[in-house]
């Protein structure tokens, strides 16, 4: 009698039993599971972007600074539109003002304004992103930061929407 080799000592299966799933149908299956997670993720993506541009309801406008409050290149953090969203209010100089998302739209860690550079800097993975329009300039984000739309009412600064 012929002897048994070792691997089949550590994998028990018997051969009938072999056929039920090919590798070839296996990674069929994989292929076809992730088509349909791809496509179910674009299509709540579109249909919430839908509901916030066409359906949604208009974002709450709050006073957010006072105008003499913030030095020229000081930076100031505010929340908007919800209180678990934080943003970043930026001086550029006498008389512009920015604001963004503070969230880095890599990871979601907190960006921070370094005047001497004017950039807004995330200090996870070394991502700068443009003061003056929030987009990308280096590191791992490609998309710019959220920018929320200003509006000076005499003394005072509004967050008034998403530009």
């Amino acid at each position: 009698m012929p002897e048994v080799p070792a691997w089949k000592d550590h994998f028990p299966i018997a051969w009938v039993d072999d056929h039920f799933v090919t590798r070839r149908e296996f990674t069929k299956s994989l292929v076809w599971v992730s088509l349909a997670t791809f496509l179910a993720n674009a299509v709540l993506v579109v249909l919430s972007r839908l509901k916030r541009d066409w359906g949604g309801e208009a974002l709450p406008q709050r006073p957010i600074a006072r105008v003499d409050e913030l030095p020229i290149g000081g930076a100031q953090v505010f929340y908007y539109p919800n209180p678990d969203d934080p943003c970043l209010l930026v001086r550029l100089d006498a008389e512009r003002y920015v604001a963004y998302g503070q969230k880095c739209t890599h990871l979601g860690c907190p960006v921070h304004y370094r005047a001497a550079a004017r950039r807004l800097y995330c200090p996870c993975h070394e991502g700068f992103f443009d003061a003056e329009d929030g987009r990308a300039l280096a590191g791992p984000p490609s998309r710019p930061l959220p920018r929320i739309a200003l509006e000076r009412r005499g003394e005072g600064l509004w967050a008034v929407g998403q530009a």
